[in-house]
C-alpha cells in the first residue's frame, strides 16, 4: 500500500475507532492483500483482533495471517450480523459489497480506502450533488491541462495513468511506442501518480511526464470520460477504461504482459516490447563487493509479504555461503537483520544489481525495471491468486530468464535455492 493511501486509511479507521463504531463488534476484513494486512497490523496495535479475514480463494481457506484464519464470506451466514463489522480496504470495494449483500449480509461495512472515487452507487441527493461538484472539478481541471498542453504539446496524445504501480508502467511504456506509431500520434504527455512512476517512464526516454495527486488523476479521468476526450488514453486493464479486460481471465489465463500488448493497446501478440535505455551507474558501486553481493528486496506495496522467516532464512543462507548482504529500502522501511541497507534511485537500481551479481526479490514493480539487468535474478510469488480468477499469481508475473519460485507455507530455502 502506498504512502497516501495508507495515510487515508489511518485517517478512517481512527475516525472509525473514536466513533465508537468498532466496540463490541466482531470485526471482519474482506481481500486477503497487503492493503489488507497493514490494516490488521493497525488494528492489532491498538488492541483489536479480527475475527477473520473474508477471502473468496479456496486454496486460502484455513490459513492465517498473525492467528487471524481466512474464511469463505459465505461464513458470515452463521454469525449474527448485527454484531460484525467488515472492513474492507481491498480495491474491489464494490464487488465486495455487493456480494455480501446478495449473500443476505444485512451488518455494517465500512470502506477504509477510496481507490476509485468516482464510484459511488447511492442516489441520494446528497450523494448526488457532491457528485456533480466532482465532475465541475475534474472538468476544470481537464481544459486547464489541455490548455498548458497545447501551448507546448499540440497535438499530442494525453497517457493517463491511474494507479501508483511500477510494474505497470513498465509494461505500459513497453508497448506505449508500437501504439503511438499505430496511431501516428505526433507525440505523448505522460501523466503518472508518484514520483517512482515518472521516474520508471524517464528510463524509456524523454517523454514528458508529469506528477498529479490520485485525487486530481481520478478527477480528471472521470472528465475526460464524460465529455469522451478523444486526446486522452488511459492505459490500464483493471478499470473500465477500454473493455472490462480483466473479465477475460475468468475464461482464460492471460499473462499480464499479453493483456497489455493486445487488449490495452490492441496491438499483434509477436510484437516485440520495447527496452529501457536510460540508465544511471550508483555512486557507491566501490562499497558493494562485485560479483559477490546479493540485493535483497522484500517490499512491495500492491503485493501481501512472504513472512519474516523467510526472509530470515534467505538472509542467513547467502551469509553463511559468504555474500556480503544488502537490503533495498526506502524511507521508513528496515533492513533485514545482518544485512546493510542500500537505497539507489529507480534509474541505479540497475547498476547495482549488475555490479552485486545477484538479485532476490518479492515479485513487484521492481522486479520489472531489473528484467534486463544481467545478473542472477529471482523472483518470490506468495501463493495467491490473481484476484479472484483461477490463476496464480506466478503464472500471472513470471519473467523469462529469472529463477520463478513461489513461497508456500512451510517452504524452506535451502530446498528452493539449488
Amino acid at each position: 500500500m502506498d504512502k497516501l493511501h495508507y495515510k487515508e486509511m489511518m485517517h478512517h479507521l481512527n475516525e472509525l475507532l473514536m466513533s465508537g463504531g468498532i466496540e463490541n463488534k466482531n470485526i471482519y476484513l474482506f481481500g486477503h492483500c497487503n492493503a489488507t494486512e497493514e490494516l490488521a497490523d493497525a488494528l492489532l496495535e491498538r488492541g483489536y483482533v479480527p475475527t477473520a479475514i473474508l477471502d473468496n480463494n479456496v486454496e486460502k481457506h484455513g490459513k492465517n495471517y498473525r492467528g487471524i484464519e481466512i474464511i469463505a464470506p459465505q461464513r458470515l451466514s452463521e454469525v449474527k450480523t448485527e454484531e460484525c463489522l467488515v472492513c474492507i480496504v481491498a480495491r474491489a470495494y464494490a464487488a465486495m459489497t455487493d456480494q455480501l449483500r446478495r449473500s443476505g449480509y444485512k451488518g455494517l461495512i465500512r470502506k477504509l480506502v477510496d481507490y476509485n472515487s468516482y464510484a459511488d452507487y447511492s442516489l441520494s441527493e446528497v450523494t448526488l450533488l457532491r457528485m456533480e461538484k466532482r465532475v465541475m472539478r475534474g472538468v476544470k481541471k481537464l481544459e486547464t491541462l489541455n490548455c498548458r498542453l497545447e501551448e507546448k504539446y499540440a497535438g499530442y496524445l494525453k497517457i493517463l495513468c491511474p494507479f501508483s504501480a511500477l510494474g505497470d508502467i513498465y509494461i505500459m511504456m513497453s508497448y506505449l511506442p508500437c501504439y503511438l506509431k499505430k496511431t501516428g500520434a505526433a507525440g505523448c504527455f505522460i501523466g503518472v501518480i508518484g514520483n517512482a512512476c515518472a521516474e520508471v517512464v524517464r528510463l524509456f526516454g524523454s517523454y514528458p511526464v508529469e506528477v498529479f495527486s490520485q485525487q486530481d488523476m481520478d478527477e480528471i479521468i472521470q472528465a475526460a470520460l464524460y465529455t469522451n476526450d478523444r486526446q486522452t488514453f488511459i492505459p490500464h486493464q483493471d478499470r473500465p477504461y477500454v473493455v472490462d479486460l480483466y473479465k477475460a481471465l475468468y475464461v482464460k489465463k492471460i499473462p499480464l504482459e499479453r493483456i497489455y500488448c493486445c487488449g490495452v493497446f490492441g496491438l499483434p501478440a509477436d510484437t516485440k516490447a520495447c527496452e529501457p535505455n536510460v540508465f544511471l551507474e550508483y555512486t557507491d558501486l566501490s562499497k558493494i563487493r562485485k560479483g559477490g553481493a546479493v540485493i535483497f528486496s522484500p517490499y512491495a506495496k500492491s503485493v501481501a509479504a512472504l513472512p519474516d522467516e523467510m526472509w530470515r532464512q534467505i538472509a542467513r543462507h547467502y551469509t553463511e555461503k559468504g555474500y556480503q548482504c544488502f537490503t533495498n529500502v526506502a524511507k521508513e522501511e528496515k533492513a533485514l537483520e545482518g544485512t546493510i541497507p542500500i537505497s539507489p534511485t529507480i534509474a541505479q537500481i540497475k547498476s547495482v544489481v549488475e555490479w552485486a551479481g545477484t538479485f532476490v526479490g518479492i515479485r513487484s514493480g521492481l522486479c520489472d525495471v531489473l528484467r534486463t539487468a544481467k545478473a542472477d535474478k529471482m523472483a518470490l510469488y506468495p501463493d495467491y491468486n490473481y484476484c479472484d480468477t483461477s490463476w496464480k499469481a506466478i503464472e500471472m508475473y513470471r519473467i523469462e530468464g529469472w529463477k520463478n519460485i513461489v513461497i508456500k507455507d512451510g517452504t524452506e530455502w535451502l530446498k528452493q535455492d539449488k
